[in-house]
């Protein structure tokens, strides 16, 4: 990192996570080392899976949606401890385990806690509780002011690089594919859900400001052709 005095305040993308959906107070913040040099999205259009329409109905709801499209991100993060094993008086965790305690916190994004295991675990077995799917924490990507948006993750790939002599891994690309959840799959009043409504927003508000003398233009061009 250039320590220049004009160079410009670099932002960091981050995964900040919160306990619950309706939770208001994070639980850890995971910021990136390095902001990854390339970011892939998807949006496919949202449908009924498995649904039979009759000709007239299909041609009714050809322009119709069940919602938001579903959007899922990708994007691959680098983890390198040799930046702070410079001055291990400084980090002493990272120089006793190295990349570690960050991949976990990652990893952890896909875990119920052993908590809440444990506790259903024992209420169901003194017959007041069923077992039931656990809850995971709501994840919050967020990369720049335009996109502060609620995900899923989908999966965690890790690819540790390098070691030190304790086999800690101490280099590592962590390659991250993440589900965007809509206002569909977040509770009335929740943070997550005003998140994704103000992400939706800021596209909608950015799409005006693309220049309508361009679409004018392509017009005239099609009806003179």
């Amino acid at each position: 990192m250039t320590t220049f005095p004009n160079s410009p305040n670099l932002l960091k993308g981050a995964l900040i996570a919160f306990p619950s959906q309706t939770a208001v107070v994070p639980t850890s913040v995971i910021l990136f080392q390095y902001n990854p040099q390339q970011v892939s999205r998807s949006l496919a259009q949202r449908t009924e899976a498995g649904a039979e329409q009759s000709k007239s109905t299909a041609q009714d709801d050809a322009q119709k949606t069940l919602g938001p499209p579903e959007e899922s991100y990708f994007l691959s993060i680098l983890l390198d401890a040799t930046d702070y094993l410079e001055s291990p008086e400084q980090h002493a965790i990272v120089a006793a385990m190295g990349l570690h305690p960050v991949l976990a916190a990652l990893e952890m994004l896909l875990y119920p806690s052993t908590t809440q295991v444990l506790l259903t675990t024992a209420l169901s077995a003194l017959g007041v509780a069923e077992l039931s799917p656990q809850e995971l924490p709501l994840v919050m990507l967020v990369f720049g002011g335009e996109r502060v948006v609620p995900v899923r993750l989908e999966s965690i790939s890790v690819t540790e690089e390098a070691f030190d002599p304790l086999l800690n891994p101490i280099r590592a690309r962590v390659d991250l594919s993440m589900k965007v959840l809509t206002y569909l799959e977040q509770p009335q009043g929740s943070v997550g859900r005003a998140a994704y409504l103000t992400y939706q927003v800021r596209k909608e508000v950015s799409a005006a400001l693309y220049p309508t003398t361009v679409v004018t233009d392509v017009i005239t061009q099609i009806l003179e052709a």
